[in-house]
């Protein structure tokens, strides 16, 4: 391993850790999913103990959480409060009609989507999304938060059992298999294929 990646690393490793142990989103509700982003913050889900504190200044954030129905009128004040963050941030997409325009699609004043006018990190479908939805959302931008930069992504590096899922599942689909053409569990599936696959001989009756 090269001296720059031996010191690279670590020093990745830590500064994520500090970022993910102190994530302060900007309140930026719009709509009836900031019910539900404020009740992810009361006390029975209890953001601040996975040190997730809401800030009411874009300056002193590094995260946004767009709750709401974004119209064409409020998309310059989304674009300004984001430009004010400082770098690197962040961005949390709540709810169908942040998503893309959810019951509002159609509607001449609504942006279909909050990514078209800021970058998305995470989206959490619902309409609106519950607490729980909301929490999870924050789960995954931590651990995309945790990802290297240096490292080219895999599936992997995403989900680190995926060969084990993958081995399983090909374990449930022959068992099923098995179980459809009623077949020795001993012999290979290949070769029972074939003999099942011959032509039957037609018997003779002897009179």
């Amino acid at each position: 391993m090269p001296l720059v990646e031996y010191i690279r690393s670590p020093v990745h490793q830590l500064m994520s850790w500090a970022r993910t142990q102190s994530m302060w989103p900007v309140t930026f509700g719009l709509a009836c999913c900031a019910v539900e982003m404020m009740q992810a913050a009361a006390a029975r889900y209890d953001f601040d103990r996975f040190g997730i504190i809401f800030r009411p200044s874009p300056r002193q954030s590094d995260a946004m959480i767009v709750a709401g129905t974004l119209t064409n009128k409020m998309a310059p004040a989304l674009r300004k409060v984001y430009d004010q963050m400082a770098e690197p941030r962040w961005v949390v997409s709540m709810g169908s009609c942040a998503n893309g325009g959810g019951y509002y699609h159609y509607s001449y004043a609504v942006v279909r989507g909050c990514d078209q006018i800021i970058p998305v990190d995470v989206y959490v479908p619902g309409c609106p999304p519950t607490a729980e939805a909301l929490l999870y959302g924050f789960f995954l931008l931590l651990k995309k938060m945790k990802r290297d930069p240096y490292k080219p992504w895999t599936p992997e590096l995403e989900h680190p059992n995926r060969p084990q899922l993958q081995y399983l599942e090909q374990k449930r689909r022959e068992a099923t298999e098995y179980k459809r053409l009623n077949l020795d569990l001993e012999t290979p599936l290949v070769q029972q294929k074939e003999v099942a696959q011959q032509p039957r001989k037609r018997q003779g009756v002897k009179l």
